[in-house]
């Protein structure tokens, strides 16, 4: 269900808004609905901390340039 919620801003920020959505091809509401989505995930990634796991591997590649063609030849040494 869609309602209706009306926001006072600045004028200036207002017309930016406007040129954004035009430039993106996004009304205004989608653009203000896509920044709530954004707000709720950051408060969903609060209340779930990373498990020991996922945080001992976190930054493990950090400064490595992997790409594509190295993935490639992992898995060919691994599987042939």
């Amino acid at each position: 269900m869609n309602t209706k919620l009306t926001l006072r801003l600045d004028d200036n920020l207002i017309e930016s808004a406007k040129a954004y959505s035009a430039k993106t091809g996004k009304s205004v509401s989608h653009i203000v609905a896509d920044l709530f989505e954004i707000i709720r995930n950051e408060k969903l990634k609060k209340d779930y901390p990373l498990t020991p796991a996922v945080r001992s591997l976190k930054g493990a590649l950090r400064g490595k340039h992997i790409d594509e063609k190295d993935y490639k030849k992992f898995l060919e040494e691994k599987y042939l």
